[in-house]
């Protein structure tokens, strides 16, 4: 890492698993560790910039899954192991996890909104106990289109996740339908839940509303705007939504913040 914050530094690439045909990730050594919600600007030099979510760190590395949407991840996508990516960071706020210990906590994301909530089901899979009990809802287009297809397996373990995809498939066995259908149905019961909602943002909409209608408080509600954002320090306002820079404040939010950040 530098001490100029508008320079990049690199970061040598570990590991490339392919997630789907456009969402891989990247494993590159870090020497730094990033709170779980956080991103990365990450760069190609002469190509572009552009913000990763962080997937997952450990002690020496960190995960980022990256869609192939455009002329930078193009680029990337064709490093190997070996070669190096730059990058500026982290960035943002994350996940505090002291804000869901002895609770209830329900997740719900949808599609590549997994990616930056990976490491806090990672992380209370592992610590099963911190919590009084654990849902996940997980929301994507089609089976071709699901993420960390072998960490949902084992997830499943010890947490109560509720994997469908948009409509029916051949050869799908598995749930079908949104998310909103899945938070209709649950018993959320009496005792204090905490909510986490990533994805797109109409998904994240009718999944507030859903979560407001069956009783959960707004200020239980947490959300991640994945918005774009260019500078990730506050200098250029491309992420400024009335008086708020989604790259500082964000992106993790409380739902009652979030309401008021109409774009």
């Amino acid at each position: 890492m530098t001490d100029n914050p508008y320079i990049p530094f690199p970061m040598k690439v570990l590991s490339v698993v392919k997630q789907t045909e456009i969402d891989w990730t990247f494993r590159v050594e870090a020497d730094f560790t990033p709170i779980g919600g956080q991103f990365l600007q990450l760069s190609i030099p002469g190509v572009g910039e552009a913000p990763i979510s962080i997937s997952d760190f450990d002690d020496g590395w960190i995960d980022l899954t990256i869609r192939k949407v455009g002329r930078l991840t193009d680029v990337i996508f064709d490093l190997k192991v070996g070669e190096s990516i730059y990058a500026r960071g982290p960035y943002g706020n994350g996940f505090d996890l002291d804000q869901y210990r002895g609770k209830n906590l329900f997740m719900v994301a949808g599609g590549t909104g997994l990616a930056p909530i990976k490491n806090i089901i990672s992380y209370f899979h592992r610590n099963r106990s911190e919590l009084n009990s654990f849902t996940v809802v997980l929301g994507f287009k089609s089976p071709e289109d699901i993420l960390f297809a072998d960490e949902i397996k084992a997830w499943s373990e010890n947490v109560d996740i509720i994997l469908t995809v948009d409509k029916e498939q051949e050869g799908w066995t598995g749930n079908t339908g949104l998310v909103t259908q899945y938070i209709s149905d649950f018993d959320f019961g009496n005792e204090p839940t905490e909510v986490i909602v990533v994805g797109p943002p109409m998904m994240m909409k009718f999944s507030t509303l859903g979560l407001v209608k069956k009783g959960i408080p707004k200020e239980n509600i947490w959300v991640s705007f994945e918005r774009k954002m260019s500078c990730g320090i506050g200098k250029c306002g491309h992420c400024k939504i009335d008086e708020t820079y989604v790259c500082l404040e964000g992106p993790v939010f409380n739902y009652p913040k979030a309401q008021q950040l109409l774009d």
